[in-house]
């Protein structure tokens, strides 16, 4: 089972942070970290999963309409008087860039379902190229349409289907976005595993998010790759993986 980061280490710091990617990227075994991002108002790509920056922030509206210098004044309490903000994605690459050329990978989600961000696959894609990391890349989304933007503007791409079952994700992948992977919810297996077979499955939980307390309860591992799930985005990696 391979375990990914569900934007950073997202139980024990706040989500999305620099703080979150730092200390995933120091666990041993982790095979990538999962972030979403969005445009600001004036163009820039932020990693923020929610539309609005209410929960995460002491600020409060639609993050499209903030230009980055206006998102960067936003305070994200991380505990014990340190601050985070919200990162851009060349803040984050900057982090990440020399374990992602060891072998770390990251699934960028956009966030594009519910608001559609014209020019938001070409940034991301024109940024990635940029750095060369093409290799160690795996987008996704909820928006068909999306993926298959994606796909047209860099063929080589890892894609990977978002939906809450996998009946859905296939459904969406033969309507001809040409996902390679499927991105279920854990709880989302409604097909025996014979159905999928030979796609990679990075399954998602819910839930338990900072600044909310370990609870010690740990996933069945073994009863979710019966189920056919080869992958899971977790909020708590760290206690499936070790730090350095």
């Amino acid at each position: 089972m391979k375990i990914w980061a569900h934007r950073g280490c997202s139980l024990m710091y706040p989500e999305n942070t620099l703080l979150a990617f730092e200390k995933a990227a120091e666990l041993k075994g982790l095979t990538g970290i999962e972030l979403d991002i969005q445009l600001t108002k004036d163009g820039y790509l932020a990693v923020c999963h929610d539309e609005k920056v209410d929960r995460t922030t002491d600020g409060r509206g639609m993050l499209r309409d903030f230009t980055l210098a206006e998102l960067k004044e936003l305070k994200i309490d991380a505990g014990e008087g340190r601050v985070e903000r919200i990162p851009t994605m060349e803040e984050v690459l900057d982090l990440l860039e020399p374990r992602l050329r060891e072998g770390l990978q990251i699934n960028i989600e956009l966030k594009n379902s519910m608001l559609p961000y014209e020019g938001m696959e070409e940034k991301i894609i024109g940024l990635i190229r940029e750095r060369g990391l093409q290799e160690h890349i795996v987008y996704s989304s909820f928006s068909a349409l999306s993926l298959e933007k994606v796909r047209r503007l860099e063929p080589g791409a890892r894609i990977g289907m978002l939906d809450g079952k996998i009946s859905d994700c296939l459904y969406k992948l033969k309507g001809g976005c040409g996902a390679d992977d499927l991105h279920p919810s854990m709880y989302g297996i409604d097909l025996p595993p014979e159905k999928f077979a030979g796609f990679r499955v990075r399954a998602w939980g819910g839930g338990r998010l900072y600044p909310e307390k370990p609870t010690g309860n740990r996933l069945d591992l073994a009863a979710l790759e019966r189920k056919g799930i080869t992958d899971v985005f977790l909020n708590e990696p760290e206690a499936y993986c070790v730090g350095e």
